[in-house]
């Protein structure tokens, strides 16, 4: 692994870097950022402080840790600096019309010491575990995705009075103020992007449609709606999926998803009334056959778009944007580290996933723009290209620092205990 200098690093990565020195009160924190954002990007093992540290030349581990952890700066500012830059440029602004999706991200967490920590679902590990939950908001806009913010869930149980502490809030409803932080920035989604975690939760729904607007959500095969199914004499109140038992075969159209691994569905879509609801919702009902009962998967998603535009083709493909704020955990999670913090209080936290979404807006920026471009032969389609392509801009500066500076290079080892010469 060649180790970060900072004298050494791509003029781009200075450029943006320097955007928001004025972020920060002092010199030390405007070095340190620069530095936390190199070891986000880099090759340490783990992406915690000490890592990051001892992985750079000159680099100091209570002065990074005192930058995460104990530091008067604010996140919120870093990260409206950052999608302020992103707008100014027209090959990174968030186009009109774009998808905001909301989810959660869990990470498993021993002990009870971590802020939020509780038993609950953990996708990371697809089960209930001891780990705290970081709820998100992502834009996609048809060319790229992106990050937009972070809010920490504080399971009732690592709160002093439980459900009764002022501090608890139940995921939709810091979903909701998610929602409104994104319109406050003056960014007005086509339509949201709901799992059945936010889904079947009818406040949430009420709320948005409140705020005029249009959502497409996933909802439980177990959701009851009202429904003329054959026999019934007027609608009744019917479980989702014995509606979608009855639909005859012809009901279905075939729907072509262009995911990173294209798949092929076939969707019905109905007019239902919902209970705790006025008016008409459209349903759609997606499974992997022709028929529902050749079909091994089934999904179901209500939308309030008017019929006109909710075909059966057109929720499908909108629900699968979703898959794109997945793909961004998997970048995250892969390979910036941002569950492998070693801290546990709830601004340290925030503080990290902020300059998690930093360093990937810093990549993201260059591919886009064609910063990167001189350090690459093949094109940069994805972000890891894009990455992969940084890495070696690095990889190129800091081997020719170490030409011009063995010594300091020499003595940086001999810190850590090791000999180069």
């Amino acid at each position: 692994m060649i180790d970060k200098v900072p004298e050494a690093m791509p003029k781009f990565f200075e450029s943006w870097c320097s955007k928001f020195d004025d972020v920060f009160g002092r010199a030390a924190q405007r070095r340190n950022f620069r530095n936390y954002l190199a070891g986000i990007l880099g090759d340490t093992e783990r992406k915690n402080v000490w890592q990051m540290a001892t992985s750079t030349v000159n680099g100091n581990y209570g002065s990074l840790l005192n930058f995460i952890h104990g530091e008067a700066w604010s996140a919120s500012a870093v990260n409206d600096r950052r999608l302020a830059i992103l707008d100014s440029c027209k090959q990174t602004r968030i186009k009109n019309g774009f998808s905001l999706i909301l989810d959660d991200s869990g990470q498993r967490k021993s002990g009870s010491a971590t802020a939020g920590v509780g038993r609950q679902y953990i996708g990371q590990i697809g089960k209930v575990d001891n780990g705290v939950v970081m709820v998100t908001s992502h834009a996609y806009d048809g060319v790229k995705g992106v990050p937009i913010d972070v809010e920490l869930y504080k399971h009732a149980s690592s709160l002093e009075k439980g459900k009764e502490d002022p501090e608890f809030q139940k995921k939709p409803e810091i979903a909701l103020a998610l929602v409104d932080r994104c319109l406050k920035r003056g960014l007005m989604p086509g339509f949201i992007v709901l799992d059945a975690g936010y889904g079947n939760n009818a406040p949430l729904l009420k709320e948005l449609e409140t705020r005029g607007l249009k959502y497409v959500a996933a909802i439980n095969k177990a959701r009851n709606v009202y429904y003329e199914m054959p026999g019934d004499k007027r609608r009744e109140k019917h479980r989702i999926e014995d509606i979608a038992k009855s639909l005859a075969p012809e009901s279905f159209f075939k729907v072509e998803l262009p995911l990173e691994e294209p798949r092929t569905v076939w969707v019905a879509a109905i007019e239902v009334y919902m209970p705790q609801m006025s008016g008409k919702r459209i349903v759609a009902i997606q499974i992997n056959a022709k028929t529902f009962a050749e079909a091994s998967e089934a999904d179901y998603f209500i939308t309030n778009q008017p019929k006109e535009i909710a075909s059966a083709q057109w929720i499908a493909l909108a629900y699968s944007q979703r898959n794109w704020i997945e793909v961004f955990y998997r970048e995250a999670k892969g390979w910036l580290g941002i569950t492998e913090y070693e801290i546990r209080d709830a601004r340290s936290m925030h503080n990290h996933w902020t300059l998690v979404f930093t360093a990937h807006s810093l990549v993201q920026h260059q591919q886009l723009t064609g910063g990167l471009t001189r350090w690459s032969r093949k094109p940069l389609k994805t972000f890891h290209d894009a990455l992969q392509a940084y890495k070696c801009a690095v990889e190129f500066l800091v081997i020719r620092w170490i030409g011009y500076f063995p010594e300091v290079f020499a003595a940086h080892r001999l810190n850590l205990g090791l000999v180069w010469t």
